[in-house]
């Protein structure tokens, strides 16, 4: 049996100048429960770390508030120094006050600490891929992002990207600092972004789907979509996540789905659903399904 490889879920060029296999992974899950706190198994999580780069996953998708700083550090100690090709995209301007408690903070103060702290936990340089976590609706966007267009000039990040925004006001950031990417919640569970996916494949930006198995909702027996899917995946001896990644990875070429888990089993698991070959009836039949779940 072949090994499953991020490789089969093709490349995306991030900003254009940094290629990703479009399968990544995503780090929230390797801290406690509401993304507080450590972990229950630290050298699981660094062992699902290390097997991710050799399952060819290069894009490590991060955050200071996971934890908070926890997930920054167990990437640091598992994978430093990295290999050549590895992109680690974090995140700044979300504080944590507890499980699940957050706060949206966008003072340019702030966000540049945000980046230098990152910077020393994963041992850097430079970021490549740093997105705003939220826009602070209290702080004008022209402080958020102006504080991170200074760090891209001064050469400590090398991208900027946005998280849970519409197109509008992806155009307005736009007129502030090249965006190369957005990161919203989507899945075949939770379509509501459909506008700015598009906008995203219009322009060639890359979509991040966090979230992107709804933590199970779907494969639930009493959710009425959990039927159709596991019969289609049955089909292809898959599971219904699997089927549910390899959707995100049919549904655009722009999507870079960052599944997350601290297992290394379940991270096999999520890789091989890159290998999965799914006829075009099957996914029609799969997409008027998902349609009349609400």
């Amino acid at each position: 049996m072949t090994a499953p490889s991020a490789n089969a879920s093709g490349t995306f060029n991030i900003g254009g100048d940094l290629p990703v296999h479009r399968l990544g992974y995503g780090t929230m899950r390797l801290v406690g429960e509401g993304a507080w706190g450590e972990p229950d198994d630290p050298e699981e999580c660094r062992r699902v770390l290390r097997r991710a780069v050799e399952l060819g996953v290069n894009l490590i998708d991060t955050a200071d508030a996971y934890g908070p700083e926890i997930a920054e550090r167990l990437i640091c100690e598992a994978l430093h120094p990295y290999p050549a090709g590895l992109v680690i995209a974090t995140k700044g301007g979300i504080t944590r006050q507890g499980p699940a408690k957050t706060e949206y903070v966008g003072r340019a103060g702030y966000l540049i600490q945000c980046v230098e702290m990152s910077l020393r936990r994963l041992k850097l340089e430079r970021i490549d891929l740093y997105q705003l976590h939220r826009i602070d609706s209290r702080t004008p966007l022209e402080e958020s992002l102006g504080a991170l267009r200074r760090m891209q000039e001064q050469g400590k990040i090398r991208h900027v990207g946005l998280s849970e925004v519409t197109p509008a006001e992806i155009e307005a950031a736009q007129k502030i600092v090249p965006i190369v990417s957005v990161q919203n919640r989507y899945s075949l569970a939770d379509r509501r972004h459909e506008q700015t996916l598009a906008w995203c494949e219009q322009h060639r930006i890359a979509f991040l789907p966090w979230y992107p198995m709804a933590a199970g909702k779907l494969l639930k027996p009493d959710h009425p979509f959990s039927q159709t899917l596991s019969q289609l995946a049955a089909r292809y001896n898959a599971t219904p996540a699997q089927l549910s990644l390899a959707w995100l990875l049919h549904r655009s070429p722009v999507i870079l789905p960052i599944p997350g888990t601290s297992k290394v089993k379940h991270l096999e698991e999520n890789v091989a659903a890159a290998s999965l070959q799914i006829g075009p009836d099957e996914w029609a039949r799969l997409e008027a399904a998902s349609q009349q779940q609400s």
